[in-house]
């Protein structure tokens, strides 16, 4: 009996954890179809989301394709296989490092931003001062991020492949010395649509994740300062770690429904 409560007990609050998620999903699309949510906000929070991040989803995919195509080269130039080096880089920062780096730099800079503000309202009791001026919290704090990182996301995915793809391509041409016709065409040869495709879905849902997650976080956020800070990291640490394992279902799902097209 006691085994079984021990083991019980983490899956029931795990499972009361995906309803109270899943609740808050709900609001946000009633929300969206009625068109309660502030258009000003929505604005705003684009700014803070998106265009503010643009520089560390920018540096990160620069360098993130840099060292995958240093790492690739070292291994291809073995076996006189080196213009490879292109396709495999882009195809890696469309499917997997472009949607992965992104979402994991966004859960930090924007998840726990958007639970330490919301936190400190619900603390301080602006959430309750909403609600006394008939504005609910879900239309103003949560909706207006939750469709402002919809918008952003596959342009900063955009930005990060496409600067992880041409960092690659400097790496491969200026430093290991690979002719660039032949980098282009292998690149050019093996990336489609799908590729893109795949970057974005998986990029809508690590927002969708992040923006969820960090908003309950700071919507139950109680005990002050403390609770604010716990919540603000608990929302850091749980979206990356949404995003990780949902990344693993979301390859295996996709990669059989657009499989790649390597074909020599």
């Amino acid at each position: 009996m006691f085994a079984l409560r021990l083991i019980g007990a983490p899956v029931l609050t795990f499972l009361n954890y995906l309803g109270e998620l899943f609740q808050l999903l709900c609001e946000v699309f009633i929300s969206l179809f009625r068109g309660r949510f502030c258009f000003g906000q929505l604005l705003k929070q684009i700014v803070e989301i998106g265009y503010r991040s643009q520089a560390v989803v920018i540096v990160t995919g620069a360098f993130t394709g840099s060292v995958l195509a240093a790492q690739a080269l070292f291994q291809l130039t073995q076996m006189k296989m080196e213009t490879m080096a292109g396709a495999l880089v882009s195809v890696g920062m469309l499917r997997e490092l472009g949607p992965t780096i992104t979402g994991l730099m966004l859960a930090g800079r924007v998840g726990a931003a958007i639970a330490a503000e919301i936190g400190t309202m619900k603390v301080t009791e602006q959430v309750d001062a909403l609600r006394s001026m008939d504005v609910h919290p879900i239309d103003y704090l949560v909706t207006p991020r939750f469709a402002a990182m919809a918008i952003s996301i596959p342009l900063l995915i955009a930005e990060s492949a496409f600067f992880g793809i041409l960092s690659s391509y400097i790496v491969g041409t200026k430093i290991f010395h690979v002719a660039p016709a032949y980098w282009l065409n292998r690149m050019g040869n093996h990336t489609d649509m799908t590729d893109i495709t795949i970057a974005i879905t998986k990029g809508f849902v690590f927002g969708m994740l992040i923006v969820l997650i960090s908003c309950h976080q700071g919507l139950k956020a109680s005990n002050g300062a403390v609770g604010v800070g716990r919540g603000t990291t608990n929302a850091m640490v749980l979206s990356s770690l949404a995003i990780l394992i949902v990344n693993f279902f979301l390859t295996m799902v996709l990669n059989i429904v657009f499989p790649l097209g390597f074909s020599g």
